[in-house]
């Protein structure tokens, strides 16, 4: 990973940029997409946030998210709708706030198998392509998730991968979660897991992608190269 950039280095980015960045549970992802977001001045998009709401419609409904059948019979039912503003991010399910809600263990449970249904993801990859589209009628937008530089958006102008030791991202999500670290490691370490074999946009990296391993490096650092690469590649196209 480079040096931070200083402040006068960096470009600023042109209308209609997209950032999408990807990576493993616990690796930084939301903090860095929504820092870079703030900072650059862009719409931000949480996209695992809209599967969990999903998962958790799927859950107050009594449907066994085990069941392909079950789910997809009712993929199309609920409304879920994401606010894009990185100093306050919001998901509504029928006009109801799941903000916090979708943050439970239930759900965390139950969120790799509802993601792992080509129905599920083809009904939200419409909504998350229609929500990076209006975005781009701005400043643009960051996006994060697990397949955005690979299946949502593999056109955008910068493309970044975070990831960070298992010991490393446990302690960050226990702390943030207040659990226990070991049963927070193999957690995360089995969502990888499932997420990176399921047949349908699997969890990858983007040929294109930069790789950047957070293990050893501060969160405004993160952000800050992270910036560098989004308004250098905003520049340049």
């Amino acid at each position: 990973m480079s040096s931070t950039p200083s402040a006068d280095s960096r470009a600023t980015p042109e209308a209609g940029l997209v950032v999408a960045i990807d990576g493993t549970s616990g690796s930084g992802k939301s903090s860095t997409s929504r820092g870079v977001a703030s900072r650059l001045g862009l719409r931000y998009l949480d996209t695992g946030a809209m599967f969990r709401a999903m998962t958790w419609w799927l859950l107050r409904q009594g449907i066994d998210v085990h069941d392909v059948d079950a789910v997809t019979a009712r993929v199309d039912d609920p409304e879920i709708l994401s606010g894009t503003d990185p100093e306050g991010p919001s998901i509504l399910v029928d006009g109801v706030d799941v903000g916090l809600a979708i943050r439970s263990d239930e759900v965390n449970a139950a969120v790799s198998p509802v993601a792992a249904v080509p129905a599920v993801r083809a009904r939200l990859l419409e909504e998350q392509r229609r929500v990076i589209t209006d975005a781009m009628s701005g400043d643009g937008i960051v996006v994060e998730g697990r397949d955005i530089g690979t299946v949502v958006w593999p056109q955008a102008e910068a493309k970044v991968y975070l990831t960070a030791d298992p010991a490393a991202r446990a302690g960050r999500r226990a702390a943030e979660a207040g659990g226990d670290v070991t049963a927070t490691r193999a957690s995360l370490l089995e969502r990888d897991r499932i997420d990176s074999s399921r047949a349908t946009a699997p969890l990858s990296k983007a040929e294109d992608a930069v790789w950047i391993d957070t293990t050893d490096y501060t969160l405004e650092e993160v952000i800050a190269l992270v910036c560098e690469l989004a308004e250098h590649a905003g520049a340049a196209s």
